[in-house]
């Protein structure tokens, strides 16, 4: 990816002409672009890694994939939320010490029992799509800090199409995953936006939720197996479609985000290419319409893969980055639906799915905007890139709910935002769109752009934490799909308790003694 943005370099591009043209009317006036910090000009610490811990670490993966120069470090100094962005475009950064990157479970495990008897903490490191801190090169108590990079274990290694399972080296990304699986007839099917760079691993250190989740899941529902390397040893776990043998302690791996191990290996659920895709856009008088149809599809299960509805001001603004400026400042609700499989299933779930929307207020718009989103679901990030070029901030956050308290969430969550720019003396627009959907709930996607002038990262900071205090008292969760990392770490307890805290501690002195694994993730520094 780009080092100081999201994706392609070749992809980056300026703002389009429409929403410049209405940005102004939102937030004020915006700037010209600004140059960014060349990768030549940045300055970073030198490596604290000795010649021993060099050779040690070189004994086990290789001389070739133990790397201290300067670039390859800054490429793995964090992940890519617009916090982490604004850093890499000041001249000054944090980095790891080195990149260390093997091959396969037994260098992983040679690797963490060699830097748990050397004190050097680990980062796993992956796609480097994480926004939340989770890949923040912190040291800890310990002397140094190398990041993990697991991309050399990819593959597919077995697949058994009778069950529909799939064995993957953890490393390996979505879209290999899926060429991989396309040879022989079958898909995974789970799409979260970092589809293109995050790897298997990363989904399910994370707990991703993809954009196909309302027909396929979330990628941790997905799991079958894990096989996970710990400085303490190996943990296999799974295989069987069910049991009842004790406690699910798969589950303790899936969310951990790399403070217990590393999966280096995983099983996972897989299904038949879909034989038709069918695409429909829909239209609602306001949210809470399309709120209350959302929710008699998900307690119906009427079965679309992809169900999303987007409030006025995200509507608008999709609008207008296709040129609809009058129909961008008009009102109303944007909705998209997508149904995948047999032809004739997917058509009978388009058809019961319709009637549904159609009853609760809501107006088919035809297949071209659910084509349309689907074509460009991907390319979102780059936008934001091209919004902070031009001084303006752009960041998101995301949380989950019961249906009841859908609206009042979004309330306490767009209050929040607006009074925190306000106090900064900055004006905001903030959006927001139901991601995923529940029987018993939704998720809430937010998207806020605004014109902070002073010290952005400081001023973020106050009102990220305004932010997350009023998610947790609406009845929100801390982190649906995004994770938890450093950023979300001081309200975790809030959320599972101290009991909670308890067991997490007792994990991680039990697995990682020593605490070298991505200290300050999950559990702040001290903790554990």
């Amino acid at each position: 990816m780009r080092w100081n943005g999201w994706g392609d370099p070749d992809l980056a591009k300026d703002l389009p002409l429409a929403v410049r043209a209405l940005l102004p009317t939102v937030i004020g006036r915006v700037q010209r672009p600004q140059p960014a910090v060349s990768l030549a000009d940045v300055r970073i610490a030198p490596s604290a890694l000795t010649d021993d811990d060099r050779r040690a670490l070189a004994d086990i993966v290789g001389d070739a994939h133990v790397s201290t120069d300067d670039e390859t470090r800054i490429r793995h100094a964090g992940g890519r939320s617009t916090i982490d962005l604004v850093h890499r475009r000041t001249p000054d950064q944090e980095a790891p010490d080195a990149v260390v990157s093997p091959a396969g479970h037994d260098e992983v495990a040679g690797v963490l029992q060699s830097c748990a008897e050397r004190g050097l903490a680990v980062i796993p490191f992956a796609g480097g799509t994480s926004v939340v801190g989770a890949l923040d090169p912190e040291r800890g108590t310990h002397r140094a800090v190398i990041a993990l990079d697991v991309r050399r274990l990819s593959g597919l290694l077995h697949l058994d199409g009778i069950s529909g399972e799939a064995r993957f080296l953890a490393g390996t990304t979505g879209p290999e995953a899926e060429r991989l699986l396309a040879e022989h007839g079958f898909e995974l099917g789970h799409f979260p936006q970092s589809f293109l760079y995050a790897t298997l691993g990363g989904f399910a250190s994370a707990r991703s939720s993809g954009q196909n989740s309302a027909g396929n899941g979330r990628f941790d529902a997905m799991v079958t197996a894990v096989r996970v390397a710990t400085p303490t040893g190996e943990v296999a776990l799974g295989g069987a479609p069910g049991t009842a043998a004790g406690p699910d302690l798969m589950r303790v791996f899936l969310g951990a985000e790399g403070i217990l191990g590393v999966i280096t290996e995983l099983s996972l659920r897989v299904h038949r290419v879909p034989e038709t895709r069918l695409h429909e856009g829909w239209t609602f008088p306001d949210f809470a319409t399309g709120v209350d149809a959302l929710r008699r599809v998900a307690q119906l299960g009427t079965g679309p893969t992809v169900i999303r509805l987007s409030d006025e001001a995200e509507t608008g603004i999709g609008l207008a980055q296709h040129g609809r400026i009058g129909k961008a400042l008009s009102k109303g609700c944007s909705a998209v639906t997508v149904f995948e499989g047999h032809p004739d299933v997917a058509a009978a779930r388009q058809a019961l799915t319709a009637k549904v929307l159609t009853d609760a207020g809501g107006r088919s718009t035809g297949p071209e905007p659910a084509e349309e989103w689907a074509n460009g679901r991907f390319g979102a990030p780059y936008l934001r890139d091209a919004l902070l070029d031009h001084g303006v901030f752009c960041e998101t956050l995301e949380t989950a709910t019961l249906w009841s308290k859908v609206a009042q969430v979004k309330t306490a969550v767009t209050e929040a935002l607006r009074s925190g720019f306000a106090d900064h003396d900055a004006k905001s627009l903030v959006m927001c769109h139901i991601s995923h959907v529940y029987p018993t709930g939704a998720a809430l996607y937010f998207t806020i752009i605004g014109n902070l002038k002073g010290d952005v990262l400081s001023d973020w900071d106050a009102i990220k934490s305004r932010v997350n205090d009023a998610i947790l008292q609406a009845g929100g969760t801390i982190s649906h799909h995004h994770g938890v990392g450093r950023d979300h770490a001081p309200w975790l307890a809030h959320e599972i308790g101290d009991g909670g805290i308890r067991i997490l501690r007792a994990l991680k002195a039990e697995l990682d003694p020593t605490g070298i694994m991505n200290p300050g993730a999950l559990l702040p520094v001290g903790a554990g």
